[in-house]
Parts: structure tokens; sequence; C-alpha cells
């Protein structure tokens, strides 16, 4: 099998030509690819459901907009925490792989995205208990544990509900496609107040042809 070269902290941002209403104008920040396959949430698809209505615990440390996101067609009765924790957490010169915590189930059982050893206490380095990185500052959240743990020290937090996941070469074909656009992600692009614009902002800010990208409009009979 031909290496996979991992995108996991990476965004996957929708081309106009990617047809899939589930991803139309869609920005993916992938958990984790590897051979296995990938999995990731979007981060511009709000719902109108408070976070307060499903999670109570965890609706302070929720974000503006407080409400859950659809972060993609799988699982929807599934819920996945995504939080910065700012400063001093960017890793050594690699990407952890969260492939012993990520992947939700469709029964529930890991919704959490943290393995049975972290919830029992067990981190590594200087990650905060219920949190476990993905990228950078941007880590997954347990939760399951208190929220009273992660309080002091997380920068935002999302809720998704659902994820994507794509099989074993099937992100690589749809890249190779050209279905997807992948650039570098931010730890502002999990708490963007504006989630509607996220597509738009990420492109713009690329420096090269992709910012043109960004005029693109959503109408393409109007161009």
């Amino acid at each position: 099998m031909t290496e996979v070269s991992s995108l996991t902290g990476r965004l996957l941002v929708a081309t106009p030509a990617l047809a899939d209403p589930n991803f139309d104008r869609a920005v993916v920040l992938l958990l984790d690819h590897d051979e296995e396959g990938s999995l990731g949430v979007v981060l511009n698809r709000p719902t109108p459901v408070g976070v307060a209505d499903i999670l109570a615990p965890w609706a302070a440390l929720a974000g503006e907009p407080g409400v859950v996101f659809q972060g993609g067609p799988v699982s929807l009765d599934s819920a996945l925490g995504v939080a910065v924790v700012p400063g001093g957490l960017s890793g050594e010169g690699g990407i952890p792989s969260v492939d012993s915590g990520a992947r939700p189930h469709d029964d529930g059982a890991e919704v959490a995205g943290a393995p049975a050893a972290d919830r029992a206490g067990v981190q590594s380095g200087d990650e905060p208990l219920g949190w476990r990185r993905v990228h950078g500052a941007i880590g997954l959240v347990d939760l399951e544990a208190p929220p009273e743990l992660l309080a002091a020290v997380l920068g935002s937090l999302r809720i998704f509900a659902g994820y994507a996941g794509w099989g074993p070469g099937q992100l690589e074909d749809e890249l190779v496609e050209g279905a997807w656009y992948v650039v570098e992600s931010e730890p502002g692009d999990v708490s963007s107040p504006d989630p509607e614009q996220l597509w738009r902002a990420v492109l713009r800010r690329q420096r090269n042809e992709l910012a043109m990208v960004a005029t693109y409009p959503d109408d393409p009979s109007l161009n």
C-alpha cells in the first residue's frame, strides 16, 4: 500500500466543483488521517440547537454562537467536543496521532475523543486532563469528564453532532478529483464567531490564487 502522508490538523476547503450538498462550501478540520481512512468535522454548519439543550454542563464553556454544529453526515446521534487550549501545547515538530481515540463509533460509546486510560487520569506530557491534542493547540475534549477540569484552560469549545468520514484511499481520490483544497488550520477556525463566512475567510487569507476563489459567487450563474 502506498504510504499516506498525514493531513491531520489541516483544513479541507470544498472547491466550487464539489457537488455533494453535505459539503457545499464546507470547511472540514481533519482530526485523523492515515492509511485506514480519515475523520473530520465540518466547522461551518451551525444548527438551531443550543449546547445547553443537549449538554448543559458544557454550555458555559462553548463559544459563540453557543449552538451545536453538524460535524458531518455520519453518526448524527453522537457528539464530539473540539477545543483550543492556548499557550505551550503546540507539540514538538510533529502532528500527534489521535488514532487511539479520535474515531467515534456509531453506537456513541466513544464520542468524547479520549481513550479509557486518559479518562482515568493518565495523560501524556503537559496535556490537561480531559483534553487530547490533535494538532498544535487544537484537541478533542472528553465530554464524559467534569467540565470544571477544563474550565480554567479552555480558550474555546465547539460541540459537533456527527462527523465526516472517509474509508481507506477515499479522501485521496477526492483530492485527485479536485474536490478539496488543503490548507493550514488556525486555532481561531474552531471558534469563528461568524461560521457562515468561514469558507471565504479561510480562502481569503491564502497567499496564492486561492484567495481569488473567495470571491466565487454562491450561485455560479451570477458569475
